[in-house]
């Protein structure tokens, strides 16, 4: 798991001295909260790619390689 790497590409809040672990704190809540967002995004976006037809994933252009690829991946994948 490559969760240094997520945690790197969240956006940042600047912290100031004055204020100190506090806000460290909650910027760090506030990206952790982000990231599990998007993973559960990722989980719910494919689940409903699980579910679509043949029929709509070639409407989509989405091919049954494509489709397994994105499927076989674990959630904090983008």
């Amino acid at each position: 798991m490559h969760l240094p790497r997520y945690l790197a590409r969240l956006p940042s809040w600047p912290v100031s001295p004055a204020r100190g672990h506090s806000d460290q704190l909650l910027a760090g809540l506030l990206r952790l909260q982000a990231l599990c967002q998007r993973w559960r995004q990722n989980a719910r976006t494919r689940r409903q790619l699980a579910q679509l037809d043949p029929r709509l994933l070639g409407d989509a252009g989405i091919g049954f390689a494509e489709r397994q690829a994105e499927l076989d991946k674990p959630c904090w994948r983008d």
